[in-house]
């Protein structure tokens, strides 16, 4: 696939934090944060995102969030959206994403969107998985079949994306706005049922770091007065199907 997904790496580990802001607050701080990094080298660090969710029939992934289960894992089919309608043959990410206790990793491959869809709900293995793949393949198709997971939510957001110089390498900031699920037709290419999940005047910020957040940057977060909160897009997709919002959901509506 001669895409620039091609280049992207397809393991890392990393420490999130993510924060609450109202659009204001998230203007200002981005305005500080150009004094330090710079946009995301794709699209100018502006793209949309949609993220295809995975869960067991007892919802096993998302009690291991709420329960706050040090080793915890979920499955998701990722797209970077652009103009170009989604085909059969658009290369997707087919992701495990893991929490290990404060340590966030990804394990990834990029597959044709038909092939991602076959692999996760009809659990028909890849005719064709590069060798420095077949051992994430081999770990999604298990962990398909070893807790029967079948395609429950789909969460989708408009990013913008700052990364570090050299002077800060690995470092990434994103604020994500326009939040949406969806629980029906859950396809990527539908969006016809999706139903907003915060107040449109939110965002959410996330601090992704390799190693330890630069002082600078905590100066900045404290000089904003800006609190952590702990939050699951696909969680808080869940709970707002189901009827039950929490935290998160009062937190974004708060005015």
């Amino acid at each position: 696939m001669s895409n620039h997904l091609s280049h992207t790496i397809r393991h890392f580990n990393r420490f999130e934090l993510k924060y609450l802001l109202s659009l204001k607050q998230a203007e200002i701080f981005k305005k500080a944060l150009r004094a330090y990094l710079v946009a995301d080298e794709h699209d100018n660090g502006r793209y949309g995102l949609a993220s295809l969710y995975y869960d067991s029939p007892d919802f096993r992934c998302y009690w291991e969030k709420v329960d706050g289960i040090r080793f915890r894992r979920k499955l998701r089919i990722r797209r970077y959206e652009c103009d170009a309608p989604l085909m059969e043959d658009t290369p997707v990410f087919v992701e495990i994403k893991q929490r290990v206790d404060r340590v966030t990793q990804k394990r990834r491959v990029i597959l044709p969107y038909g092939e991602a869809l076959r692999l996760c709900n009809r659990r028909q293995y890849p005719e064709q998985v590069a060798a420095e793949d077949e051992a994430v393949v081999n770990e999604i198709y298990a962990y398909l079949w070893q807790y029967n997971l079948r395609p429950v939510s789909i969460v989708r957001y408009e990013r913008q994306a700052f990364i570090g110089t050299n002077y800060d390498l690995g470092l990434r900031v994103t604020f994500d706005g326009a939040l949406n699920y969806q629980v029906h037709r859950l396809r990527l290419e539908e969006v016809t049922s999706s139903l907003p999940m915060i107040s449109p005047d939110r965002t959410v910020m996330e601090v992704k770091v390799n190693e330890r957040i630069p002082y600078w940057l905590t100066e900045m977060i404290a000089a904003h007065n800006l609190k952590m909160i702990r939050i699951s897009k696909y969680c808080h997709s869940i709970e707002l199907a189901n009827g039950h919002a929490d935290t998160f959901s009062r937190l974004a509506l708060i005015a």
